[in-house]
């Protein structure tokens, strides 16, 4: 299972880019960050393979 965080400032954005990665077979979004400093501080929490920034 490929593990995903998502950071974007836009709430429609995030649960658009949300909907279509969880699509995919094997792929999980594991976290939502609103800013970069939430981006980072949840990175560091939850150690996701990928993070898709704005």
């Amino acid at each position: 299972m490929t593990r995903i965080l998502i950071a974007d400032d836009h709430d429609v954005v995030r649960s658009g880019v949300r909907t279509i990665l969880e699509a995919h077979e094997g792929w999980e979004v594991v976290g939502e960050a609103t800013d970069g400093k939430q981006a980072v501080d949840q990175a560091l929490a939850i150690r996701p393979d990928i993070v898709i920034l704005d």
